[in-house]
């Protein structure tokens, strides 16, 4: 395997776990880290020479660079690194809006470049097995996929609200798992914390193969979850990505006698099952995943363009929301 020159720009709570990786990971040598600030507040350079801007970053011969910089300056920063030939992974969501991330995918398109996108809940265990055993045909059609992503505001997130920043989690990891892009979405927003971007959103989405989709996501829970439920004709999985683990509720084949609790069912209840699966960190395998691509090897990336299209279903939810109005999205 050939030995690639990576850099990384960023150098804040997600920048310093992408060098922690970049780091350790084979074939790659992590030969230079940026921040704006010129400063490394959580010791990431490790004796690497720490840059303060992207154009000295690519000064260091880069084959590619991981962009961990906050939204607002991805477009700057991943546009310049396409106009020096160098491939980027950049940290969802790709763009402050749609016509940024449309900016960018064009740039790396035109330069022949792999870019991707840092939607990592793809790369979760849980998410991955689903994925997986959906496919064998373990669940059968499949009528719904819910999602959960709830906690304590994170003071870190400051040029974004809750539908960019979290709710663009589980609108790749729905269209991903699903294989199928979203058809239209409704949303609700609340603005809580004193911030003029939203902190909760509560969006109701339909994909494109008529799969009903609902997902709730906010910073004023006071407690963390992160879980994927995926109904079928079969039963359904749900996924705690927080734990890694997949538990599949089948439905049962037995008839519920006792009237009183049989009239509460709409389906029987079979076997619940809790897969022993490997649980590798999903940062991991997402750089190495991105990694392959850049060396033209087999592998499954976050695109630009499905990263182009998850900003797209984001900004119709902000503007559900606004305007009290199901947006219909454009087939691709």
């Amino acid at each position: 395997m050939a030995t690639l020159r990576a850099g990384l720009i960023g150098l804040g709570m997600m920048g310093r776990h992408h060098g922690r990786v970049l780091a350790g990971l084979p074939g790659v040598e992590l030969v230079a880290v940026a921040d704006v600030s010129g400063e490394d507040p959580h010791g990431v350079a490790k004796g690497r020479p720490l840059c303060s801007s992207v154009e000295e970053l690519i000064e260091h011969k880069l084959d590619y660079c991981m962009v961990a910089v906050p939204t607002i300056f991805h477009e700057p920063v991943a546009t310049a690194l396409a106009a020096a030939g160098v491939h980027a992974m950049i940290e969802k969501p790709l763009a402050q809006d749609t016509p940024a991330a449309q900016r960018i995918a064009a740039a790396f398109e035109q330069a022949g470049l792999v870019g991707a996108v840092g939607h990592i809940e793809r790369f979760n265990p849980a998410l991955q097995q689903a994925r997986s055993r959906m496919e064998d045909g373990d669940l059968g059609d499949v009528y719904q996929i819910v999602t959960r992503r709830q906690g304590p505001f994170p003071a870190r997130i400051a040029d974004v609200g809750v539908v960019k920043d979290l709710a663009t989690h589980d609108i790749d990891l729905t269209s991903w798992v699903r294989q199928q892009p979203f058809a239209s979405v409704a949303a609700r927003t609340a603005f809580r914390s004193g911030r003029k971007y939203e902190d909760l959103v509560s969006i109701t989405g339909q994909l494109a193969d008529g799969t009903v989709t609902s997902h709730l996501v906010n910073w004023l829970s006071p407690f963390k979850e992160r879980v994927t439920i995926i109904t079928g004709e079969k039963g359904a999985f749900v996924a705690d990505t927080l734990t890694a683990d997949l538990t599949f509720h089948a439905n049962g084949s037995v008839p519920t006698t006792w009237t009183d609790i049989a009239r509460f069912r709409g389906v029987s209840e079979g076997d619940v099952v809790r897969y022993a699966i490997s649980k590798r960190e999903p940062l991991q395998v997402e750089h190495e995943n991105f990694r392959d691509a850049v060396l033209g090897k087999e592998s499954d990336i976050v695109t630009l363009a499905q990263g182009l299209a998850t900003v797209r279903v984001a900004e119709a939810a902000i503007e559900s929301s606004r305007t009290g109005r199901t947006i219909d999205l454009p087939s691709v």
